[in-house]
């Protein structure tokens, strides 16, 4: 039924760009025939133009996962406050894009961080096409600004990583043992209202794989309910393993794991430059936008995009003829 919901949304859009040509073309008739139509013609090409990049987004996605919703994670490097308050900023900016792409958000687990920012913070993002769009914000994120929290105004670097996993359908099948798992319970933190917080309704899954390999932890105090949680949890640490597994495959047929790198200077993907100038570069499509508000604010349409042409194609955003200094 999903692959049936995909294929008719191809067709309706084939529909849709057929009849937008057809009166583009009626429009350019008209014109050629003295008729005062600039006005329409603008307005439709613009949604048209608008209409064609969606639609080539969505054919540059690929992967079995790809259509899939996402489990998103946010850590703050090295830093303290600065790189805290950065993951939030990552956090808002997420949150932003999926509101303007009509995607439905839910926060499982956050925890605060001392005096401003966050430690931590676990989201889905719920819709067609989340985990293949998302996948392009794998990696460290590089912000370099003047910090608020510095007395003296002082330009300071921040970084942040960003995970992101597919949500698995029920009929994909994860083998987890009981004996492998260590589930503890606990009162949620931070706001929740009387009842979230004065119950053991928080939910923490710790799994010892058989391997030898390092445990893997999440944990869900999003809902009331402590099965809820635990559900949630569950689902998290299903698509955690089943992301694992694909990892160690594509690990046998590549020398490095780009999406694994040191939370640090030099293995960043993106940087987002606030202060001496304001840019935001990407450094694999390198493609660099100076409109960093707009960014901040969600729109990653362009970015998503150049990385996409990027993986498929090899090519690059434009000829990268800035060379601000880092």
């Amino acid at each position: 039924m999903q692959d049936r919901k995909r294929l008719e949304e191809f067709i309706a859009n084939d529909d849709r760009i057929r009849g937008m040509t057809d009166d583009l073309d009626t429009l350019f008739e008209l014109a050629r025939e003295g008729e005062q139509v600039q006005g329409d013609i603008e307005r439709d090409m613009k949604v048209y133009g608008e209409l064609l990049e969606r639609l080539e987004t969505a054919m540059l996605l690929s992967g079995d996962n790809a259509s899939k919703s996402a489990i998103v994670t946010i850590h703050p490097g090295a830093g303290g406050t600065e790189s805290q308050d950065w993951a939030e900023m990552l956090l808002r900016m997420y949150l932003r894009w999926a509101e303007r792409e009509k995607f439905q958000i839910l926060v499982t687990d956050r925890l605060e961080g001392e005096g401003a920012g966050i430690k931590s913070v676990t989201f889905e993002v719920n819709g067609e096409n989340v985990y293949g769009l998302l996948q392009s914000e794998i990696g460290v994120h590089r912000l370099v600004r003047i910090s608020p929290f510095d007395a003296n105004a002082r330009r300071h670097t921040s970084f942040a990583s960003v995970f992101v996993y597919p949500q698995l359908d029920d009929e994909i099948k994860i083998d987890i043992k009981l004996e492998d798992l260590r589930i503890d319970t606990f009162r949620a933190s931070g706001a929740g209202g009387q009842h979230v917080n004065m119950t053991d309704s928080a939910v923490r899954i710790t799994y010892f794989p058989t391997n030898g390999d390092d445990p893997i932890v999440v944990q869900c105090q999003n809902e009331r309910s402590q099965h809820k949680n635990r559900a949630t949890a569950m689902k998290q640490l299903r698509a955690r393993l089943y992301d694992h597994e694909l990892e160690k495959k594509r690990a046998e047929t590549r020398k490095t794991e780009d999406s694994k790198l040191e939370i640090n200077f030099g293995s960043q993907i993106r940087n987002y430059v606030l202060a001496p100038y304001r840019l935001v570069k990407d450094l694999r499509s390198k493609l660099s936008l100076g409109d960093v508000d707009r960014v901040l604010e969600g729109d990653l349409e362009p970015l998503i995009h150049a990385w996409l042409v990027w993986r498929k194609t090899g090519k690059i955003a434009g000829d990268d003829k800035d060379e601000s200094p880092e």
